[in-house]
């Protein structure tokens, strides 16, 4: 049994090396240093030079943990993230305690059990509440208005929410009675309702105490395992290990010197990507080696795995079973077994192969880990500061100056206090509050307030309203024209087009999952679809694009993607060819970087029907292209093209299936007002092992920059540095030159040529630099995971939706990002620009900078959308309004019978009905319940709302 044989050999190897101790063991060919670890029975930590590389070791190690039956190490995560506690807790309680980490979380002091215990409390329990509020600030818990993420907390009168940092997947609500502790439930962010009763909970601290002892100060019994020993020595000469056990790993073979191990590489056996040229030519390799070896492949899907198996089976080398537990299919006696898990890479060991389908197809273009399903949080519909702008329905725009109380006889009631032209005031009961939205018309509008008692406002909305018909208008006699074409209905889907779907590592989203089938069922239609797919970079709007492709492709139809930029067409061409790698698809792109005569072959196999998908800019709509049967054309970000090639393009649209990517948020309002002449599909699910991104807000300082520069570099990252002048962009470069003399830095910026801006930015993409000094050109459409540091100089000249994309360019992969913003005194920035500059530390997915920066963003998306022009109407009345009043014109026009304006039933009992400060404290939210409140019309709303 391979398993049995592994153990025993590596067994007697490694009490061997433990026994002489202080001794390297070379030759650790792909997975086989995470194979070796899980196999040591004593007390142990193994200690990689970055982060990135112990997370593969840790990956690894839980396949052969789990092959091997030993018990599984715990990944320590450093200082900073959330995990940390909760990972540093598990290894404390460990019976044998196994753990791997970075050298730098290895020598940094922890947090001990006894430093700061977990808080106790169980129903019953006498306590005083403030008491408890006060220890878990101590613990390091924030106070927020409401609890969506571990470390928050959120007090309502008698209730207190806290996520705690203990695993669990919900919050818990617990509710006092006086100074008794009433009732502990966990409840649902979403809905905020409750998931179950608990009677005790213990709460774990979020910060570390200062002084406890280092990692390997604790595991001073056990053994430690050093990773690539030189390396580390290299990069930290200071560190010492002394008076431990200690062996080290290496994949370098040393003769003489320290124990060899029994691995061999993969490379040489024509198995391995790279030396193959067809994914068809494997088979024929793998029935070469039959005789000699036994073969184990672990494929990272269950398509992946099907693949391979029809592969095998395609060339009569026999069926080879697959099966689901990994154990079980090294045990197996038939001479190639496939299996599905986790495995970054794979190696020989004597006549046994373990490859993996990463070694064969290479890395896919998404990360490992699962995406577990992400729910849409509750969240206040938006933040009223006082000095904001409001538009009310009936008297038009003013400004928002704060809710107060006003008495009416013995009634008490709260009151919003809007501010028009000439200082008139206006009161609006909270119950009315349906009639008042937030005023956005754009980053950095300033609106004029209206002038109560006048008719200028009915005036306005009677001129908007008319633009707003005719431009309607336009739109429904283009869907109707659309509508008559006759197209090709593409074929269901297939076993074949299940393989392809099961090559994605992810769980698709239930946003992904909606977006494939709508436009499934667009293909299959004889009508030519014309879809739009609106999602931010990184939510999966690649690969619902790359299906569409499979299906076409299936129909022996050729499929264009065209790209507003040639370093997007890399992009594209990169993901397309690695995600399609496994099926005989034909892919190729023409770009300027390809000479005359490499671009005249591609267009002669495209003529002639030898590329399947072709990848390009607007190059792809010159004159001299021709296809062979184009069946499905894939545009990305077209609003950003010329009025020229949008002509083109709309003369390539005519009768074949369209699919339109973008990455600018469409809003909902304008989705719903154009259903059903419009075919929208919107992924807003984030991903869900992204770390949130650390924003440092910080003067320009030489210090600052240096050091976020190095340590960004020292774990193989890539650094954006924002400078938007570009007079003086060269002398920044040179200025980082000689900060970090050792950074490989290029500059971009838009006034470069175009073939030089591209260079610039694919020697970047390539790893060539890791150093990019640009202006704000970076902000949209570059997707470069390896770049987890951002520094935008004089970051308080950007609008707040400028900063939000910007920051959007880091944090693209499980590594924590992080973004400085340099200002310069706060005494030589506008008021508005430190208000801005507030708005950044809230960028979070609830925070108000947040919903701002989305705000400025939809109102783009919806000028891409309707036309420039619309922009300016959109100012006039306010984003609400306008769609508001888009939503009845389009209903019009259809025929449907448009909502009226609903002027309700004011029924005044004569009783003070509020929602008291002590319950909800913050003014944004209470208005947000009172609105909710406000647009209830059944019972069955009453009773979700009064559980919620």
């Amino acid at each position: 049994l391979i398993d049995s044989i592994l153990k025993k050999e590596l067994k007697t190897l490694l009490s061997e090396a433990i026994k002489k101790g202080n001794i390297e063991i070379n030759s650790l060919k792909g997975s086989s240093k995470a194979l070796l670890f899980s196999l040591i029975e004593e007390e142990s930590l193994f200690i990689c030079l970055r982060e990135e590389e112990a997370k593969v070791i840790y990956e690894d190690a839980l396949f052969w943990s789990d092959v091997m039956e030993t018990e599984p190490p715990v990944f320590i995560p450093p200082q900073g993230d959330l995990e940390r506690i909760k990972a540093l807790q598990h290894l404390y309680n460990m019976p044998v305690k196994k753990a791997i980490s970075s050298l730098t979380t290895a020598i940094t002091p922890s947090w001990t059990p006894d430093a700061l215990p977990p808080i106790e409390l169980s129903e019953g329990l006498e306590m005083d509440r403030e008491l408890v509020v006060s220890v878990l600030e101590d613990e390091g818990y924030v106070k927020y208005p409401i609890v969506t993420e571990i470390g928050q907390m959120s007090v309502r009168g008698g209730i207190l929410d806290v996520f705690p940092a203990s695993g669990s997947e919900y919050p818990v609500r617990i509710e006092f009675f006086g100074d008794t502790i009433e009732s502990i439930r966990l409840f649902d962010i979403n809905s905020q309702r409750t998931v179950s009763i608990i009677d005790n909970i213990s709460i774990p601290p979020i910060r570390e105490s200062e002084g406890g002892e280092t990692l390997i100060e604790f595991m001073s019994r056990g053994v430690l395992v050093l990773d690539e020993p030189n390396e580390i020595k290299r990069r930290y000469r200071d560190v010492e290990f002394n008076g431990h056990k200690r062996i080290a790993f290496s994949s370098i073979p040393l003769t003489g010197e320290g124990i060899s191990a029994p691995f061999s590489p993969l490379s040489g056996l024509g198995l391995v990507k790279g030396e193959y040229s067809s994914v068809e030519e494997l088979p024929e390799r793998i029935k070469r080696l039959i005789g000699n070896y036994s073969i184990r492949i672990i494929c990272e899907s269950i398509g992946q795995a099907k693949r391979m198996r029809d592969l095998i089976l395609e060339n009569g080398i026999g069926e080879p079973p697959l099966i689901n537990r990994p154990k079980d299919a090294l045990e197996h006696s038939a001479p190639i077994v496939i299996t599905v898990r986790d495995l970054s890479s794979g190696f020989v060991f004597k006549d046994k192969i373990f490859i993996t389908g990463r070694d064969i197809f290479g890395d896919l273009p998404v990360k490992r880990h699962k995406r577990r399903s992400v729910k849409k949080i509750f969240m206040p519909q938006e933040t009223l500061q006082k000095g904001d702008y409001v538009v009310h329905m009936d008297y038009g725009i003013g400004r928002y100056l704060g809710v107060v109380k006003q008495q009416l006889g013995n009634i008490q009631r709260d009151v919003m206090v809007i501010e028009y032209a000439g200082g008139d005031k206006l009161y609006v009961p909270l119950d009315r509050v349906d009639k008042i939205k937030k005023y956005f018309g754009g980053d950095s509008v300033v609106p004029q307030l209206n002038k109560l008692g006048t008719n200028t406002w009915q005036k306005t909305k009677s001129r908007i309203k008319k633009k707003i018909k005719d431009m309607a208008e336009k739109i429904v006699k283009l869907h109707a024209k659309r509508y008559r074409e006759k197209g090709y209905a593409f074929s269901p889907s297939t076993e074949l087009h299940r393989e392809f779907d099961g090559f994605f590592l992810y769980e698709e989203t239930p946003d992904q999952l909606s977006a494939i089938k709508e436009i499934e069922e667009d293909m299959e239609d004889t009508k030519p679809m014309d879809r739009l797919l609106c999602g931010d970079v990184g939510y999966g709007k690649t690969e619902v694009a790359m299906r569409a492709a499979f299906k076409a492709v299936f129909d022996s139809k050729q499929v264009a993607v065209i790209v507003p930029t040639t370093v997007l067409a890399e992009q594209h061409y990169q993901t397309f060819s690695t995600r399609f790698s496994a099926f005989p698809v034909k892919i190729d792109y023409l770009s300027r970087f390809k000479d005359k005569k490499a671009q005249r072959e591609t267009i002669d196999k495209l003529s002639r029907g030898e590329i399947d998908i072709i990848i390009g800019t607007h190059r792809l709509l010159s004159k001299d292209i021709t296809f062979y049967d184009l069946g499905l054309l894939i545009i990305d970000e077209e609003h950003r093209f010329g009025v020229t090639h949008k002509e083109k393009i709309k003369m390539l649209k005519s009768n074949i299936d369209v699919l339109t990517l973008t990455a600018t948020p469409i809003p909902r309002t304008l989705q719903m007002a154009i259903s059903g002449i419009k075919s929208i599909s919107t992924l807003e699910t984030p991903p869900q092992d992204r770390i949130a991104v650390k924003t440092v807000l910080a003067k320009f300082n030489r210090d600052v920059i240096k050091s976020a520069i190095e340590y960004e570099l020292d774990r193989k990252g890539q650094v954006f540095f924002v400078h938007n002048r570009i007079e003086s962009i060269y002398r920044v470069a040179n200025f980082l030159h000689e900060l970090v003399p050792h950074a490989k830095i290029t500059v971009a910026h838009g006034k470069m040529k175009e073939s030089e801006l591209e260079r610039a930015m694919l020697s970047f993409i390539r790893g060539e630099a890791n150093v990019l000094v640009s202006t704000s050109i970076i902000s949209s459409g570059l997707d470069i995971p390896s770049t987890n540091t951002i520094i935008i100089d004089r970051a308080d000249r950007f609008g707040l939706a400028d900063l939000y994309q910007l920051r959007g360019r880091v944090g693209r992969s499980d590594v924590r990002a992080y973004a400085y913003m340099l200002i310069p005194d706060r005494d030589e920035i506008t008021e508005d620009a430190k208000k801005r500059l507030e708005a950044i530390e809230e960028l979070s997915y609830l925070g108000a900078g947040f919903r701002l920066a989305m705000k400025d963003l939809e109102i783009r998306g919806a000028g891409n959308l309707l036309g420039p022009e619309q922009s300016g109407h959109i100012e006039a009345v306010g984003l609400d309004m306008y769609m508001s009043m888009l939503k009845k014109a389009v209903a019009e026009l259809k025929g449907e019978e448009a909502e009226e304006e609903d002027e309700g039933v004011n029924i005044d009992l004569k009783s003070s009905a509020m929602i008291p400060e002590t319950y909800i404290e913050e003014p944004h939210i209470r208005i947000t319940m009172y609105r909710r409140l406000s647009s209830i019309r059944d019972e069955k709303q009453i009773d979700e709302f009064r559980e919620e």
